[in-house]
């Protein structure tokens, strides 16, 4: 009988990339996958370690694991705390048969497994095979690592520089997944292609993606990237959904996070995608607390996002990370005025997202329907917004039109108008889509 395998995730979407790459691979090593982590002979915990509440989580869920496997099934951790501290957590948690560095070993199964506390040969994630989507959409990871440095992120110290896939090797894993609709993804997607010496590779990229895909959407645009030429492609495509990294609006505490802009410039932007796409739909995620915030930098974090009525926003509080240049500023904000200031910045947004919902009451939108039941206009990114929940008989994969009838805080609620529909925003269904 073929080992069977289990792979959980923990972290953002392009860690859910690398393990479906890592299923793919393991899927063509023979080994099948397991129902359950309980009935796996090989399990992967594909951890996080962006903030120290990931790296919690990871740990807790390595001993869940250790604790759930069955006898003799082997427990292997990668990710990104492997990479920041694979030789510790190596030391520290004897229950792992191996610690692999943001890769996987050369052999997967049998008896080959290298000793742990050896230096372990990675395969380049960028690289793995993938299997075909078990749903009408995907994250495409189109670039590894930052050439960045911003002050709070310890990314770049165990990702590395950015390394940018050829255009030709991101287009044929998109057509192998069959999907509906495409999110591209990279720690720094503004900048893909830099590094290959092409400035204009993203807006390439896009247009050849809208041309394969019936939507295409960006997620993770550094806002200094963002020129007119990228948003006009965007607009273009259907799916004027733009998700702007600013992580916070008053200029002095920018300078101090290594990083560039203003409210003003910010607002400016906002204001030139909306004059370009008046239905565009903008997310953004600020940090809360970090070294040197004064009431005056939070005030105007407040005012900015009044005046920018942002449809959908993450917050954060500081986390300080190992090895970055916050970790050496004074002035440290207290936890408890950091949550404050969180709770504060959640219940304004809360109310100014709620408010643009229940605006699309009554407008008619095109839903690609991910599970029965529920569904996304261009306005809602996969797992991170809200949803539109529909009739139930609507199938998934398919793309309906909808009358949206009621909100119900960041969800919405919708009525069929008509039959499926084969044809939307003026392109097919891409040939191979998932049905």
């Amino acid at each position: 009988m073929p080992e069977r395998f289990y792979v959980e995730t923990l972290g953002c979407p392009k860690n859910q990339v690398d393990s479906d790459k890592l299923t793919g691979s393991l899927l063509a090593a023979g080994l099948e996958p397991a129902a359950t982590l309980g009935e796996a002979d090989l399990v992967v915990v594909n951890t996080c370690a962006f903030i120290e509440d990931a790296r919690v989580e990871s740990v807790e869920a390595i001993l869940d694991a250790a604790r759930a496997r069955r006898d003799g099934a082997r427990l292997v951790v990668t990710g990104c705390l492997a990479a920041r501290s694979g030789e510790a957590l190596a030391d520290a948690l004897p229950e792992v048969d191996a610690v692999i560095d943001v890769g996987v070993p050369v052999q997967l199964s049998g008896t080959r497994w290298r000793p742990r506390g050896e230096r372990f040969i990675p395969i380049d994630f960028l690289n793995l095979q993938r299997p075909a989507s078990g749903a009408p959409w995907a994250y495409v990871k189109v670039a590894e690592g930052c050439d960045r440095r911003c002050g709070f992120c310890a990314i770049p110290q165990f990702r590395g520089p950015q390394r940018s896939r050829a255009e030709d090797a991101i287009l044929a894993e998109i057509e192998d997944l069959g999907c509906r609709e495409i999110v591209l993804v990279a720690q720094d997607l503004a900048s893909y292609g830099r590094d290959l010496g092409h400035p204009d590779a993203l807006v390439r990229l896009v247009e050849a993606v809208a041309q394969r895909v019936w939507r295409v959407r960006l997620l993770y645009l550094y806002p200094s990237s963002l020129d007119g030429r990228l948003i006009d492609t965007i607009v273009a495509t259907g799916v004027p959904y733009f998700d702007l990294s600013l992580q916070h609006v008053a200029r002095p505490l920018l300078r101090r996070m290594r990083r560039f802009g203003s409210a003003p410039g910010f607002l400016a932007l906002v204001e030139r995608i909306r004059a370009r796409a008046p239905g565009a739909a903008l997310r953004s995620s600020f940090i809360l607390g970090y070294p040197g915030e004064t009431e005056a930098d939070h005030d105007e974090l407040l005012e900015f996002l009044r005046a920018a009525e942002l449809d959908w926003v993450g917050f954060f509080t500081y986390s300080e990370e190992e090895g970055t240049y916050a970790q050496t500023l004074t002035d440290k904000v207290p936890a408890a005025l950091a949550a404050e200031r969180l709770r504060e910045c959640t219940e304004l947004q809360d109310g100014i997202t709620a408010r643009r919902r229940r605006s699309l009451v009554g407008t008619v939108v095109d839903v690609l329907v991910d599970e029965a039941g529920v569904g996304r206009s261009y306005r809602e990114a996969p797992e991170i917004d809200g949803v539109i929940h529909l009739p139930t008989e609507c199938e998934p994969g398919a793309v309906q039109r909808v009358r949206i009838e009621a909100a119900v805080g960041p969800d919405l609620e919708g009525s069929l108008v008509g039959p499926n529909c084969p044809v939307a925003g003026g392109r097919p269904a891409p040939a191979g889509a998932w049905r």
